[in-house]
């Protein structure tokens, strides 16, 4: 053990600090979902592109190795999607707001973000997008922000949730 940790647990024991909790435990009170767009919207254009490329039938190394960062990057954002919905459920959501609606509807983020790894279905993405955007409204709406649906400048050419300002 450190003695830096024998000394804030003895100075604990004196002065008993309080426990702060916040997604990057700091209590900062920043937390938006565009990530968790942003990441859904990654793994539509890698699954895009999968299927592109399995079109073309290119067997070569190089399509091979596209192949391979396509399926890496789309697992990455996949797992983005859930760890940035978990921490706006786990750390910012508040009872209140925990209706069976929006637990159903980040269960079902969590299931669809898995199957979007699994798989290298448009469809599948497409899913996962579309729960990410809700999620994106009932979080504005727990602000009481509006928001705007709007296509995006990405290569999807699918809808972005953006609040109005």
């Amino acid at each position: 053990m450190g003695i830096t940790r024998v000394i804030m647990e003895k100075a604990d024991r004196i002065l008993h600090f309080e426990e702060a909790h916040a997604h990057c435990d700091i209590p900062c009170g920043i937390y938006d979902p565009h990530l968790a767009q942003v990441a859904a919207h990654t793994v539509l254009r890698m699954d895009m592109l999968i299927a592109d490329l399995a079109k073309s039938n290119d067997m070569s190394q190089e399509g091979r190795n596209k192949m391979i960062r396509y399926v890496q990057v789309k697992e990455q954002h996949a797992e983005l999607v859930k760890h940035e919905v978990r921490v706006i459920w786990g750390d910012y959501a508040k009872p209140e707001m925990a209706t069976q609606e929006v637990h159903q509807l980040v269960f079902d983020i969590m299931k669809a973000a898995s199957k979007a790894r699994q798989d290298t279905s448009i469809d599948t993405a497409r899913a996962l997008l579309a729960k990410v955007l809700q999620f994106s409204e009932w979080f504005w709406k727990t602000k009481n922000v509006e928001v705007k649906r709007a296509k995006s400048f990405y290569p999807t050419e699918a809808e972005i949730v953006y609040p109005k300002v």
